[in-house]
C-alpha cells in the first residue's frame, strides 16, 4: 500500500508536474492536455507585438536610422543644385586714361554633371533605405529571438521548480515509509539522489533564465517584455518564394550595380569640357567697350580615359558582388526550406507522443512499479526519460523559432510580416514610422 502511494507520487510529477496531497488520500493527475508542460501556442500578436514595436522604435539605434534617412533626402536636394555659379569680376587700371571694367562669366553644365549627381544621390538614398530595412529586420529578429529564449527559459525554470518540489515531497514520504520498514535504505538514497539531481537542474535552469533576461534587457531596455508564442505561423508560406532584386536583402546589392553605372556616367560628365561664356563692359577714358567671350577646356593632355576605365570596372565588381550575395541568400533559403518542414514534423511527432503515448507510458510504468515488476532504480531512470521529453520539446520549439527568424531576418522580410500582424490602428502608426525601411 505504501509503495503504491510513492509510485503514484512519482507518476504524478512526470505527468502533471504537481502533487495533490490530501490528509486521507493522495490523488494524482496525469492529464497532459491541461498540463503546463505542453502549450498549444497560437499567434496572438495583439498581446505583445504592439508593445514590442513601440519599444523597438524608441531605441537610439532606430532613431539614428531616422536621422540617416533625413540626411539621405538632404543629399538629394543638395545634388539637385546648379553645379556652377556665375562669376563677377571688377577691375580698375590707373594710367593716362583710367580704365574701369566689369565682367560676368558663367560656365555651362554641358556634360550634365548636375543630372548625374542627382541620379547618384537618389540611388545612394535608396541603397541607404534598403540597408536600413535589412538592419531593422535583423534587429527585430534578434529581439524576437531573445524573447523566445526568455520564454523558453522561463518554461524550463518553472518545470524544474515543479520537479524539485515534487521530488522533495516524495523524499519526505519515502522517509516515513522507511521508518515503518516498507522501503529499503538503498531506495531512500536513490530518491535522495534524485532530489539532489533535481536541485542541480533547477539551478542550471535559473542561470539560463537569468542569462535570457539579461539579453532581453540589453536589446530592448527592459526584461519584462510581454510575449506569447506564434508557432502556428512558422511556415514556408510566410516568406517570399522568389529570390529577386526586390527582396530587401538583395535590393541594396542590386542598387549598387545601378549606382556603379551612374557613377561611370558621372565620371564621364565630370570629364566633359564645359564651356564658359563671359560678358564684359569696360570704360577707358571717354570710350565705352562691350565684349563677349567663350572659353573651352582643351583636354588633350588628360582625356580622363583611364578614369573612365576604372569606373567601368566598378560596374563588373558590383555585378559580381550582387551575384555573390544572391548565391549566399539562395543557400540560406535552401537551408530554411530544408530545415523548417523537418523540424515541424519532429515537433508534431513529439506533441503526439506527449499528448497520447506519454500518458500511456507513464501509466504502464506506474502499474509495473505497483506490481513490483521493476525496481526503484529502473523506474526512476524511466521516469527521467519521460520528463526529459518536455525539455526536448522546448528545444524543438526554440529550433523552429530560430530557423524561421534567421531566414526572415537575413532576407529582410521580418518587419513586413510583423507589421501585417499589428492591429489596424497600431499598424498605421507603425507604417508611418517604418516607411524609411521599405
Amino acid at each position: 500500500m505504501k509503495k503504491t502511494i510513492i509510485a503514484s507520487l512519482l507518476l504524478a510529477y512526470v505527468a502533471s508536474g504537481s502533487l495533490h496531497v490530501q490528509a486521507a488520500d493522495l490523488s494524482t493527475s496525469a492529464d497532459l492536455n491541461g498540463s503546463a508542460l505542453v502549450e498549444n501556442q497560437q499567434g496572438n500578436f495583439s498581446t505583445w507585438l504592439p508593445g514590442l514595436m513601440q519599444d523597438f522604435n524608441a531605441l537610439p539605434e532606430v532613431r539614428a536610422q531616422e536621422v540617416r534617412r533625413s540626411q539621405a533626402l538632404m543629399k538629394i536636394n543638395a545634388a539637385d543644385q546648379a553645379v556652377y555659379n556665375p562669376e563677377l569680376g571688377i577691375g580698375y587700371q590707373n594710367a593716362s586714361e583710367d580704365t574701369y571694367s566689369l565682367d560676368i562669366s558663367q560656365t555651362i553644365d554641358w556634360g550634365d554633371k548636375r543630372g548625374a549627381a542627382t541620379r547618384q544621390a537618389q540611388l545612394e538614398a535608396e541603397i541607404l533605405l534598403s540597408d536600413i530595412a535589412l538592419e531593422r529586420s535583423q534587429m527585430l529578429a534578434n529581439s524576437v529571438q531573445a524573447l523566445v529564449e526568455q520564454s523558453q527559459a522561463s518554461k524550463a525554470l518553472q518545470f524544474q521548480k515543479q520537479q524539485l518540489k515534487s521530488a522533495k515531497s516524495q523524499f519526505d514520504i519515502a522517509q516515513q515509509q522507511m521508518q515503518v520498514g516498507e522501503l529499503s535504505a538503498v531506495e531512500l538514497q536513490l530518491i535522495q539522489l534524485d532530489v539532489a539531481s533535481k536541485a542541480a537542474d533547477y539551478a542550471v535552469a535559473e542561470l539560463a533564465s537569468i542569462t535570457a533576461d539579461a539579453e532581453v534587457l540589453m536589446l530592448l531596455g527592459s526584461n519584462e517584455q510581454p510575449f506569447s508564442g506564434f508557432l502556428d505561423t512558422l511556415t514556408v508560406a510566410t516568406m517570399s518564394a522568389q529570390i529577386d532584386p526586390e527582396l530587401p536583402a538583395l535590393k541594396s546589392a542590386y542598387q549598387q550595380v545601378l549606382l556603379a553605372k551612374v557613377a561611370a556616367s558621372q565620371v564621364k560628365a565630370n570629364a566633359a569640357a564645359d564651356p564658359t561664356i563671359s560678358l564684359s563692359a569696360e570704360r577707358e577714358g571717354e570710350e565705352n567697350k562691350l565684349g563677349i567671350g567663350l572659353s573651352i577646356p582643351l583636354q588633350f593632355r588628360n582625356n580622363y580615359s583611364d578614369t573612365l576605365a576604372v569606373a567601368s570596372q566598378e560596374i563588373a565588381v558590383a555585378e559580381q558582388t550582387y551575384l555573390a550575395r544572391e548565391r549566399v541568400l539562395i543557400q540560406q533559403q535552401k537551408k530554411f526550406n530544408l530545415s523548417l518542414p523537418r523540424l515541424t514534423e519532429r515537433y508534431q511527432e513529439w506533441r503526439e507522443l506527449v499528448f497520447h503515448s506519454g500518458q500511456e507510458a507513464a501509466s504502464a510504468l506506474g502499474q509495473q512499479w505497483k506490481a513490483g515488476d521493476i525496481n526503484t532504480s529502473d523506474y526512476l531512470q524511466s521516469q527521467r526519460q519521460l520528463s526529459s521529453s518536455f525539455l526536448a520539446g522546448l528545444s524543438l520549439e526554440t529550433a523552429l523559432y530560430s530557423s524561421w527568424l534567421e531566414w526572415m531576418g537575413a532576407s529582410g522580410q521580418l518587419e513586413v510580416f510583423l507589421s501585417a500582424q499589428l492591429p489596424v490602428a497600431t499598424n498605421n502608426g507603425s507604417a508611418n514610422r517604418s516607411t524609411l525601411a521599405h
